[in-house]
């Protein structure tokens, strides 16, 4: 049995909405309630969820009834075989894939789940942060030349 399980909201550029560490023995629909719950107090505007196959059923009804929220499941094809990249699902995986960069969250050193979550917090705001001060990047072809931001006189 493992120590914890993250649960991760992001919204649909990867960026985190709201993370959740939970001892692992709990099923993902139950710490997902309460994930959804403190992310539509917190995001009002908050319409669709996009998820996997663990959270259809009785979750997604529970979700459309309490929460006025609508949770769409996206699952692989009946006749897919080996990997496949499903539709708006790599976002999560792309954003654990950025927050893995911090190297303190590759292994579960934490021994409170609150410590964890705010391990992961840290890495997302730092991911954020650099994302804001990154000067942006101009392809060579669309590079304003020195001599175009003159007008002739």
């Amino acid at each position: 049995m493992g120590r914890g399980k993250r649960h991760l909201l992001t919204e649909t550029h990867g960026l985190p909405i709201d993370v959740m560490v939970t001892s692992a023995g709990l099923h993902d629909s139950k710490p997902a309630r309460d994930l959804l719950t403190r992310a539509r107090r917190l995001h009002p505007e908050l319409a669709i969820v996009l998820s996997d196959s663990a959270y259809r059923g009785p979750f997604a009804e529970w979700a459309r009834t309490e929460l006025r929220l609508t949770v769409r499941t996206v699952s692989r094809s009946k006749d897919a075989k080996g990997f496949v990249v499903l539709p708006r699902r790599w976002v999560a995986e792309r954003t654990w894939g950025w927050v893995m960069h911090a190297r303190r969250l590759v292994r579960d050193h934490e021994r409170l789940p609150e410590s964890s979550e705010a391990m992961i917090n840290l890495a997302a705001i730092r991911l954020m942060t650099r994302r804001l001060t990154r000067p942006p990047v101009y392809p060579t072809a669309a590079r304003p030349r020195p001599g175009s931001l003159l007008t002739a006189a």
